[in-house]
């Protein structure tokens, strides 16, 4: 006799569960605010409460997801609106078969830059174009260090500019005393809208920083001390004042919008040797993802090891900081060799970082010339400061991703 099937399980309302999967951005009125400190965190303290967190950079930033990813325990993705259409973001704010999405889950993005800059003229690419198109709500982060009444009308100015950007909640932080925490909450009282919590002003949350971001969540001994230490300041939050209840802040996310078809991206041959150490770090794992799901073999190596360039169909030379290793490539013999070798059959791409080592001379920022690859006719100078960043709107007409993209 065939037994009866095991009953399904069943939510508190007799239903089946379905995975809730939520998010909210962290954003600041401009750049320096404290949004990675406080994004930091926030990963850290939800991942010591047991929630499943899952973290995301806004734009083209390579640095701060290592630092989220260590944060949380969780790879972190970029959502790029500037670059990526909305269906495409809509599928990377999902979790992964690898984050097990059976599980409920919470996205906290972190913005870049103020959350309405981005390219003009209408600010394309920016925090609240993300915000936008995922529809998402937003916590403002706010630095009130040199701010009492002042807070008022800035943060109002933000929550009514574009009624499509609903800003939920307020972080304070750099707050001096609680006699600056009470007069701050005063002030903002008639905005309606809940500070959620406040960071005191803090020497020891700084964070050391260099030409194109932080120095990189590798390179720091004491990141894990760090990333606790930031944790404990915010659930403490000022001595004096009151205290911040964090288990709100997962009650204003609102759910992801469901994903659609997705495009994966095409990988640009079968076997891919992927340069990967600190002087080629800039790599997004959601591109790697991508060529690893259609297939492809990627053969990680270290140019700042001296390692040959595997043997490989394609060579993919990510950005990073070869600036700063520039004396240890020009003497990494093997490296080189095996490199011109390679691209005398088959294709060697490289970007930003990896664009400067293809090219004859790399000088660093004290005037020194260091000899690279000499596979490109071009020179990289530090010596002088002399572009900015920002979008452009680029099109290949050869190479492995031919036709129109937009670049950063």
């Amino acid at each position: 006799m065939t037994p009866p099937p095991a009953p399904k399980q069943r939510g508190n309302q007799g239903t089946l569960h379905k995975a809730q999967h939520k998010g909210l951005i962290i954003a600041a009125p401009s750049s320096g605010a404290g949004k990675t400190t406080l994004t930091l965190a926030l990963l850290r303290h939800f991942s010591r409460q047991g929630l499943n967190i899952r973290a995301a950079k806004s734009g083209p930033d390579y640095i701060d997801p290592r630092f989220h990813a260590a944060a949380c325990g969780q790879e972190c993705l970029n959502l790029d609106a500037w670059a990526m259409t909305p269906e495409r973001l809509t599928a990377l704010a999902h979790p992964t078969p690898d984050q097990d999405p059976r599980k409920d889950s919470l996205l906290l993005i972190e913005g870049a830059m103020g959350l309405f800059d981005g390219a003009p003229p209408a600010g394309q690419g920016s925090v609240a174009d993300l915000a936008r198109h995922l529809r998402l709500p937003v916590i403002l982060v706010v630095d009130a260090g040199r701010m009492a009444q002042s807070i008022a009308p800035l943060v109002m100015g933000f929550a009514r500019h574009d009624p499509q950007v609903q800003i939920t909640g307020l972080i304070l932080n750099n707050v001096g005393s609680p006699r600056h925490a009470a007069m701050l909450r005063q002030a903002l009282a008639p905005c309606g809208i809940p500070i959620v919590a406040a960071l005191p002003r803090a020497k020891d949350l700084q964070t050391p920083s260099r030409h194109l971001g932080l120095v990189q969540a590798q390179e720091r001994d004491d990141l894990d001390t760090f990333m606790n230490r930031a944790a404990d300041h915010l659930s403490r939050g000022i001595p004096g004042d009151t205290t911040p209840d964090l288990s709100t802040i997962p009650d204003l996310a609102a759910p992801l919008p469901m994903p659609g078809p997705n495009r994966p991206l095409s990988p640009p041959a079968q076997r891919i040797a992927l340069a990967q150490d600190q002087a080629f770090a800039f790599a997004y794992p959601h591109m790697i993802g991508d060529w690893r799901q259609a297939g492809a073999e990627i053969i990680p190596f270290s140019p700042l090891a001296d390692e040959a360039v595997p043997r490989a169909d394609f060579v993919f030379l990510p950005g990073g900081y070869p600036e700063l290793h520039a004396p240890q490539i020009a003497a990494a013999h093997n490296f080189l060799t095996s490199l011109r070798h390679h691209a005398q059959s088959r294709p060697v791409y490289g970007e930003c970082g990896g664009y400067m080592v293809m090219g004859e001379t790399l000088v660093d920022a004290d005037g020194t010339p260091h000899h690279m690859a000499g596979l490109l006719p071009l020179a990289t100078s530090f010596e002088t400061r002399q572009r900015h960043l920002g979008y452009r709107q680029i099109s290949a007409t050869q190479g492995p991703f031919p036709g129109p993209y937009k670049a950063h």
